[in-house]
């Protein structure tokens, strides 16, 4: 029988890679619509780490089986790593990542491809039926671009250039994104530690 998981957000985009990246684990992911569970959480965390888990812990008050929730941003080192934790609300939450992402790039204006260094970062954080806690963290080095390529991905993604790959985070391929993304990487060692400590098992083919 399948372990129920509850993602604790509501991004479709985010759940196709959660769901790609967990194919070969025996669990059933749900997102909070899915769950039938309206959060409203005030993430006033310092960290990806601590947001996280804030989300976590408020999703399991109200959920059963294994909450799973991330917490990721953007960090520009030019820009003292803005805007980092409060990537989501950057400008607004309900201002469009065409307009963040113009900002962004008009706030780089002139500076040089080495100083434009930037990293993703996603932290994912456990909470079990039992209470125990775990957290992992997922990061991918880049640079941010001068102007926005590529449709694939969501948010920050047309800008965040990925120097291994020659292009923007938009414009890779789904299987090269959940290999090398940042939530992709977090999620990964997140699987890892389930499957190691035997709460999770590989799906059988």
């Amino acid at each position: 029988m399948e372990q129920k998981v509850i993602f604790a957000t509501g991004n479709e985009g985010k759940m196709r890679e959660i769901r790609m990246i967990l194919k070969d684990v025996a669990v059933t992911v749900l997102s909070l619509k899915e769950a039938g569970i309206t959060l409203n959480v005030e993430e006033n965390g310092s960290t990806f780490g601590e947001n996280a888990m804030i989300k976590a812990r408020a999703c399991a008050k109200v959920a059963d089986g294994i909450v799973l929730a991330d917490d990721s941003g953007l960090e520009i080192d030019y820009l003292n790593k803005e805007p980092g934790i409060y990537s989501a609300r950057y400008m607004g939450e309900d201002t469009s990542y065409r307009i963040k992402n113009q900002n962004l790039i008009d706030r780089l204006a002139g500076v040089p491809d080495e100083k434009r260094t930037a990293r993703f970062v996603c932290a994912i954080a456990a909470v079990m039926p039992d209470g125990s806690e775990r957290v992992t963290e997922g990061v991918i080095e880049g640079r941010i671009g001068y102007e926005e390529k590529g449709d694939g991905g969501f948010g920050y993604d047309p800008i965040f250039y990925v120097p291994e790959f020659g292009c923007t985070s938009a414009e890779l391929t789904a299987e090269q994104k959940n290999a090398a993304s940042h939530r992709g990487r977090a999620l990964e060692k997140m699987k890892e530690e389930l499957l190691e400590e035997g709460i999770w098992s590989r799906r059988e083919e």
